[in-house]
Protein backbone atom coordinates (compact mmCIF):
# COMPACT_ATOMS: atom_id res chain seq x y z
CA UNK A 1 0.00 0.00 0.00
CA UNK A 2 1.40 3.15 -1.02
CA UNK A 3 -0.36 5.30 1.54
CA UNK A 4 2.16 5.53 4.53
CA UNK A 5 0.20 8.27 6.33
CA UNK A 6 -2.40 5.79 6.60
CA UNK A 7 -0.25 2.64 7.73
CA UNK A 8 1.63 5.05 10.35
CA UNK A 9 -2.07 6.23 11.98
CA UNK A 10 -2.78 2.05 12.17
CA UNK A 11 0.36 1.52 13.54
CA UNK A 12 -0.23 4.56 15.75
CA UNK A 13 -3.59 3.46 16.67
CA UNK A 14 -1.96 0.66 18.83
CA UNK A 15 -0.19 2.62 20.97
CA UNK A 16 -3.31 5.20 21.41
CA UNK A 17 -5.03 1.80 22.53
CA UNK A 18 -2.89 0.97 25.22
CA UNK A 19 -2.24 4.32 26.47
CA UNK A 20 -5.72 5.17 26.90
CA UNK A 21 -6.70 1.63 28.33
CA UNK A 22 -10.82 2.25 27.04
CA UNK A 23 -13.57 0.33 28.76
CA UNK A 24 -14.80 -2.06 25.98
CA UNK A 25 -18.84 -2.96 26.52
CA UNK A 26 -19.03 -6.09 25.12
CA UNK A 27 -22.27 -7.52 25.16
CA UNK A 28 -21.32 -10.92 23.18
CA UNK A 29 -21.50 -14.56 22.36
CA UNK A 30 -21.28 -16.96 26.02
CA UNK A 31 -19.15 -19.41 23.76
CA UNK A 32 -16.73 -17.01 23.10
CA UNK A 33 -16.95 -14.57 25.73
CA UNK A 34 -14.26 -15.06 28.03
CA UNK A 35 -11.62 -15.27 24.60
CA UNK A 36 -13.12 -11.58 23.45
CA UNK A 37 -12.42 -10.55 27.25
CA UNK A 38 -8.56 -11.92 27.32
CA UNK A 39 -7.89 -10.51 24.01
CA UNK A 40 -9.67 -7.11 24.45
CA UNK A 41 -7.20 -6.75 27.45
CA UNK A 42 -3.98 -8.12 25.27
CA UNK A 43 -4.39 -4.92 23.28
CA UNK A 44 -4.29 -2.95 26.03
CA UNK A 45 -7.99 -2.21 26.39
CA UNK A 46 -10.39 -2.90 29.36
CA UNK A 47 -13.56 -5.16 29.01
CA UNK A 48 -16.66 -5.04 30.34
CA UNK A 49 -19.98 -8.17 29.82
CA UNK A 50 -23.02 -6.96 30.96
CA UNK A 51 -26.37 -7.54 29.23
CA UNK A 52 -28.77 -7.52 31.72
CA UNK A 53 -31.25 -4.78 30.72
CA UNK A 54 -31.16 -3.29 34.39
CA UNK A 55 -28.23 -1.82 33.55
CA UNK A 56 -26.82 -2.41 30.38
CA UNK A 57 -27.58 1.33 29.16
CA UNK A 58 -25.99 2.43 32.19
CA UNK A 59 -22.78 0.39 31.46
CA UNK A 60 -22.74 1.90 27.99
CA UNK A 61 -22.80 5.07 29.38
CA UNK A 62 -19.90 5.22 30.22
CA UNK A 63 -17.99 2.89 28.02
CA UNK A 64 -15.75 4.43 24.65
CA UNK A 65 -16.75 1.60 22.90
CA UNK A 66 -20.15 -0.89 22.59
CA UNK A 67 -19.45 -4.47 20.79
CA UNK A 68 -23.04 -6.35 19.79
CA UNK A 69 -22.60 -10.10 18.61
CA UNK A 70 -25.36 -11.90 18.63
CA UNK A 71 -23.78 -15.35 18.31
CA UNK A 72 -26.31 -16.82 20.99
CA UNK A 73 -29.20 -14.97 20.93
CA UNK A 74 -31.93 -14.78 22.73
CA UNK A 75 -34.84 -12.19 23.18
CA UNK A 76 -33.75 -10.75 26.50
CA UNK A 77 -30.47 -9.84 25.49
CA UNK A 78 -31.26 -8.52 22.42
CA UNK A 79 -33.61 -6.13 23.98
CA UNK A 80 -30.58 -5.55 26.53
CA UNK A 81 -28.63 -4.79 22.93
CA UNK A 82 -31.26 -2.48 21.35
CA UNK A 83 -31.02 -0.28 25.30
CA UNK A 84 -27.11 -0.20 25.47
CA UNK A 85 -27.17 0.83 21.80
CA UNK A 86 -29.60 3.68 22.18
CA UNK A 87 -27.96 5.25 24.83
CA UNK A 88 -24.21 4.90 23.12
CA UNK A 89 -25.45 6.42 19.52
CA UNK A 90 -27.19 9.12 21.74
CA UNK A 91 -23.51 9.58 23.19
CA UNK A 92 -21.82 9.21 20.00
CA UNK A 93 -19.88 6.12 21.46
CA UNK A 94 -18.78 3.70 18.88
CA UNK A 95 -20.54 0.99 18.17
CA UNK A 96 -19.83 -2.43 16.74
CA UNK A 97 -22.26 -4.94 15.05
CA UNK A 98 -21.61 -8.83 14.43
CA UNK A 99 -24.31 -10.13 12.92
CA UNK A 100 -23.16 -14.13 13.82
CA UNK A 101 -25.48 -16.34 11.56
CA UNK A 102 -27.62 -13.61 9.84
CA UNK A 103 -29.17 -15.65 7.70
CA UNK A 104 -29.52 -18.85 9.31
CA UNK A 105 -33.13 -18.18 11.74
CA UNK A 106 -35.61 -16.03 11.75
CA UNK A 107 -34.60 -14.66 15.07
CA UNK A 108 -31.15 -13.82 13.91
CA UNK A 109 -32.65 -12.01 11.30
CA UNK A 110 -34.74 -9.79 12.77
CA UNK A 111 -32.57 -9.00 15.48
CA UNK A 112 -29.70 -8.18 12.82
CA UNK A 113 -32.91 -5.87 11.25
CA UNK A 114 -33.53 -4.20 14.38
CA UNK A 115 -29.96 -3.32 15.58
CA UNK A 116 -29.26 -1.95 12.31
CA UNK A 117 -32.51 0.09 11.82
CA UNK A 118 -32.87 0.91 15.82
CA UNK A 119 -29.15 1.58 16.79
CA UNK A 120 -27.45 2.44 13.50
CA UNK A 121 -24.15 0.64 13.85
CA UNK A 122 -20.69 2.48 12.54
CA UNK A 123 -18.82 -0.78 12.11
CA UNK A 124 -20.10 -4.14 10.96
CA UNK A 125 -17.84 -7.01 10.79
CA UNK A 126 -18.87 -10.62 9.42
CA UNK A 127 -18.04 -13.16 7.36
CA UNK A 128 -19.15 -13.32 3.42
CA UNK A 129 -22.40 -15.04 4.18
CA UNK A 130 -23.70 -12.66 6.90
CA UNK A 131 -22.63 -9.57 5.38
CA UNK A 132 -24.09 -10.79 1.85
CA UNK A 133 -27.69 -12.06 3.67
CA UNK A 134 -27.66 -8.13 5.86
CA UNK A 135 -26.95 -6.26 2.28
CA UNK A 136 -29.78 -7.96 0.90
CA UNK A 137 -28.17 -10.09 -1.46
CA UNK A 138 -28.53 -13.66 -1.87
CA UNK A 139 -26.99 -15.87 0.81
CA UNK A 140 -27.66 -19.33 1.67
CA UNK A 141 -27.43 -20.07 5.53
CA UNK A 142 -25.07 -22.46 7.24
CA UNK A 143 -25.10 -21.96 10.82
CA UNK A 144 -22.31 -19.50 11.69
CA UNK A 145 -19.51 -20.28 8.91
CA UNK A 146 -19.83 -19.37 5.23
CA UNK A 147 -21.49 -21.82 2.77
CA UNK A 148 -20.39 -23.11 0.20
CA UNK A 149 -22.77 -21.29 -2.45
CA UNK A 150 -21.68 -17.85 -1.07
CA UNK A 151 -18.00 -18.60 -1.62
CA UNK A 152 -18.69 -17.28 -5.52
CA UNK A 153 -19.69 -14.37 -4.19
CA UNK A 154 -17.75 -11.18 -4.71
CA UNK A 155 -16.81 -9.59 -1.04
CA UNK A 156 -15.71 -6.01 -2.61
CA UNK A 157 -19.25 -5.87 -4.11
CA UNK A 158 -20.80 -7.74 -0.97
CA UNK A 159 -18.96 -4.98 1.70
CA UNK A 160 -19.55 -1.98 -0.54
CA UNK A 161 -23.31 -2.35 -1.01
CA UNK A 162 -23.77 -3.14 2.79
CA UNK A 163 -21.46 -0.03 3.75
CA UNK A 164 -23.46 1.83 1.51
CA UNK A 165 -26.76 0.40 2.49
CA UNK A 166 -26.23 1.51 6.44
CA UNK A 167 -23.67 4.43 5.65
CA UNK A 168 -21.32 2.60 7.89
CA UNK A 169 -17.83 1.05 7.96
CA UNK A 170 -18.14 -3.12 6.71
CA UNK A 171 -15.66 -5.48 7.46
CA UNK A 172 -16.04 -9.11 5.40
CA UNK A 173 -13.06 -11.41 7.26
CA UNK A 174 -12.17 -14.49 5.61
CA UNK A 175 -9.13 -15.44 3.64
CA UNK A 176 -8.33 -11.44 2.78
CA UNK A 177 -9.95 -9.30 5.23
CA UNK A 178 -12.10 -6.64 2.98
CA UNK A 179 -13.05 -3.29 4.54
CA UNK A 180 -14.52 -0.23 3.61
CA UNK A 181 -16.90 2.68 4.07
CA UNK A 182 -18.52 2.54 0.70
CA UNK A 183 -15.81 4.81 -0.72
CA UNK A 184 -12.33 3.63 0.57
CA UNK A 185 -11.43 0.25 0.54
CA UNK A 186 -8.87 -1.88 1.92
CA UNK A 187 -7.53 -5.50 1.80
CA UNK A 188 -5.62 -7.49 4.56
CA UNK A 189 -3.71 -10.38 3.01
CA UNK A 190 -2.38 -11.42 6.64
CA UNK A 191 -3.14 -14.51 9.28
CA UNK A 192 -3.54 -18.44 8.78
CA UNK A 193 -5.69 -21.20 7.80
CA UNK A 194 -5.09 -22.49 10.77
CA UNK A 195 -7.49 -19.93 12.69
CA UNK A 196 -10.40 -21.38 11.20
CA UNK A 197 -9.45 -24.65 13.48
CA UNK A 198 -10.37 -22.46 16.85
CA UNK A 199 -14.02 -21.57 17.33
CA UNK A 200 -14.35 -17.60 18.46
CA UNK A 201 -11.89 -16.12 15.99
CA UNK A 202 -14.07 -13.70 14.30
CA UNK A 203 -15.64 -12.43 17.58
CA UNK A 204 -12.25 -11.43 18.94
CA UNK A 205 -11.57 -9.66 15.56
CA UNK A 206 -14.94 -7.84 16.57
CA UNK A 207 -13.40 -7.40 19.93
CA UNK A 208 -10.50 -5.54 18.58
CA UNK A 209 -12.17 -3.77 16.58
CA UNK A 210 -13.90 -2.10 19.91
CA UNK A 211 -11.35 -1.43 21.16
CA UNK A 212 -9.50 0.44 18.43
CA UNK A 213 -12.92 2.23 17.36
CA UNK A 214 -12.50 3.90 20.73
CA UNK A 215 -9.07 5.74 19.48
CA UNK A 216 -9.39 5.91 15.67
CA UNK A 217 -12.34 6.59 13.16
CA UNK A 218 -14.53 3.50 12.34
CA UNK A 219 -12.32 2.80 9.15
CA UNK A 220 -9.07 2.91 10.67
CA UNK A 221 -10.34 1.33 13.90
CA UNK A 222 -11.65 -1.99 11.32
CA UNK A 223 -7.90 -1.74 9.19
CA UNK A 224 -5.87 -1.29 12.53
CA UNK A 225 -7.86 -4.55 14.26
CA UNK A 226 -7.95 -6.84 11.07
CA UNK A 227 -4.03 -6.48 11.01
CA UNK A 228 -3.53 -6.68 14.09
CA UNK A 229 -5.28 -10.26 14.17
CA UNK A 230 -4.10 -11.61 11.15
CA UNK A 231 -0.30 -10.52 11.72
CA UNK A 232 -1.14 -12.38 14.92
CA UNK A 233 -2.17 -15.75 13.85
CA UNK A 234 0.51 -15.63 11.62
CA UNK A 235 2.98 -15.15 14.67
CA UNK A 236 0.74 -17.17 16.80
CA UNK A 237 1.62 -20.64 13.83
CA UNK A 238 5.32 -19.94 13.73
CA UNK A 239 5.38 -19.93 17.55
CA UNK A 240 3.08 -22.94 18.42
CA UNK A 241 1.08 -24.15 15.61
CA UNK A 242 2.67 -27.69 15.62
CA UNK A 243 2.15 -28.27 18.73
CA UNK A 244 -2.21 -27.80 18.14
CA UNK A 245 -4.95 -25.91 18.59
CA UNK A 246 -4.33 -25.98 22.24
CA UNK A 247 -1.08 -24.13 22.09
CA UNK A 248 -1.95 -22.37 18.98
CA UNK A 249 -5.12 -20.86 20.90
CA UNK A 250 -2.76 -19.29 23.35
CA UNK A 251 -0.41 -18.42 21.23
CA UNK A 252 -2.56 -16.48 19.49
CA UNK A 253 -3.20 -14.12 22.39
CA UNK A 254 -0.16 -14.15 23.48
CA UNK A 255 0.98 -12.59 19.74
CA UNK A 256 -1.56 -9.65 20.45
CA UNK A 257 -0.01 -8.89 23.90
CA UNK A 258 2.90 -8.67 22.87
CA UNK A 259 1.64 -6.05 19.53
CA UNK A 260 3.21 -2.92 18.61
CA UNK A 261 2.73 -0.05 16.13
CA UNK A 262 6.65 -1.27 14.52
CA UNK A 263 5.62 -5.22 14.44
CA UNK A 264 2.45 -3.77 12.53
CA UNK A 265 4.47 -1.66 9.79
CA UNK A 266 6.96 -4.15 9.27
CA UNK A 267 4.40 -7.54 9.28
CA UNK A 268 1.29 -5.78 7.73
CA UNK A 269 0.45 -6.91 3.77
CA UNK A 270 -2.56 -4.13 3.21
CA UNK A 271 -3.59 -3.26 -0.09
CA UNK A 272 -6.12 -0.45 -1.01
Amino acid sequence: MENQDFLQMLANAVGDVRNRRPLIHQMTNYVTVNDCANITLAIGASPIMADAIEESGEIASIASALVLNIGTLNPRTLDSMISAGKVAGSRRIPIVLDPVGAGASSLRNEAAKRILSEVHPDIVRGNLSEIAYIAGLHAAANGVDVSESDRALDATFVAKTAAQKYGCVVAVTGATDVITDGRRMAYIKNGHPMMASLTGTGCMSTALIGAFSAAAEPFTAAVAALSVMGISGETAYRVAGERGTGSYHMALIDAVSRMTGDTLLKEVKLYA
